[in-house]
């Protein structure tokens, strides 16, 4: 069995639904399910006895240490993290908590488990740490991509948050011995991701006719990542990474962010046009948020050379995928915008819109 934090979140929940797709090891998910981890994005597995979902907080300890016993796992794999930058900007304290806290509770309660492991149990166990590109920082036009080697300069809340968080995990492998893998990846799309992130937030606004907004001149370029090949990445790693190694998962697509806008409105348009023309017409340039980093690219050589990894989506592909999939699932997001976040966002573009 493995188990898996933050499985009810986009990318969590897309890496559960592929492995069991793939192969019929057991899975223990745990899951807080705050506003983006939602039960909804495992509900196919409702009566699969392979899956069990429990409700509860990677900090709680004694929950932790008792699922750790009960299910006694091959290996953690830890998703659960908080993840929007613009809501790190405007209430870090969820991000301290979750990110650097929890990660840290988390990672006790599985060093006093695989302390407790012998023989073959305890030389095969793993725990993998999910993370993001955004903790090296920005890039300049011309900088090469970020490779594993390249110092950490985290610009967010977020960013800051997660950096710590991989700190932390290093730190517990030189020091205690635990066998760690750390994975830090580009900006991820695809399925069941929240409303807030570009991709599904374009797609949600373009379709209610709303306009679609742009932070800054549209220029922020980010390497796009389809989550299905995220999951093949990961899997990859937790099979043949080398213990106490980072890998950096990218998708080879370096886009500037109006360069993706401007897709998602060619690809609706295709797939539903309107009476009044072209979606483009929606964009709507904003205030960019503070601190906003220009650039990122992931330089994924070394999981290619070392575990024979890449990406099987190009963006084109990969878009395509996911547009026909929110197309197939409005319910789904209308579901998970609950009134309280919708007001939120609308609130949030509406003074960005008054101050552009």
């Amino acid at each position: 069995m493995i188990f898996v934090t933050g499985g009810a979140g986009f990318i969590g929940a897309n890496f559960v639904l592929d492995w069991l797709d793939l192969q019929d090891e057991p899975v223990l998910t745990l899951d807080k399910l705050t506003y983006a981890g939602n039960r909804d994005n495992l509900a196919s597995l409702d009566q699969d006895p392979r899956h069990t979902l429990v409700v509860g907080d990677i900090g709680d300890t004694a929950l932790v240490r008792a699922l750790l016993k009960l299910h006694r796992p091959r290996a953690i794999l830890n998703f659960a993290a908080e993840s929007h930058v613009d809501r790190s900007i405007y209430g870090p304290a969820d991000f301290i908590q979750t990110n650097i806290v929890g990660t840290f509770h988390l990672l006790e309660s599985v060093r006093a488990y695989w302390n407790e492991l012998g023989g073959k149990e305890r030389e095969n166990f793993r725990f993998l740490h999910v993370s993001t590109d955004e903790v090296y920082g920005s890039l300049a036009p011309q900088d090469p991509a970020f490779s594993e080697s390249t110092p950490y300069a985290p610009n967010s809340p977020y960013s800051a948050s997660k950096a710590a968080s991989d700190h932390l995990v290093r730190a517990w492998h030189h020091t205690y011995g635990l066998p760690v893998l750390t994975t830090n990846c580009s900006n991820n799309y695809g399925p069941y991701q929240f409303p807030e992130k570009l991709i599904p937030l374009i797609l949600h606004q373009a379709l209610a006719d709303k306009p679609l907004p742009v932070y800054g001149d549209g220029q922020n370029v980010r390497d796009w990542l389809h989550v299905s090949d995220h999951a093949s990445g990961i899997r990859r790693v937790l099979e043949a990474g080398r213990v106490g190694e980072t890998y950096n998962i990218g998708g080879n697509s370096e886009l500037a962010n109006l360069t993706v806008v401007e897709a998602l409105c060619a690809a609706l348009d295709r797939h539903r046009p309107t009476a009044q023309g072209s979606r483009r017409r929606l964009i709507q340039f904003v205030t960019d948020r503070p601190g906003h980093d220009r650039r990122y690219a992931i330089d994924a050589r070394k999981i290619r050379k070392e575990l024979d990894w890449q990406p099987a989506h190009s963006f084109a592909s990969g878009l395509e995928q996911t547009v026909r999939w929110y197309l197939d699932h409005q319910e789904w997001s209308e579901r998970v915008l609950s009134g309280a976040y919708r007001s939120w966002l609308e609130q949030n573009y509406a003074e960005r819109r008054q101050e552009a």
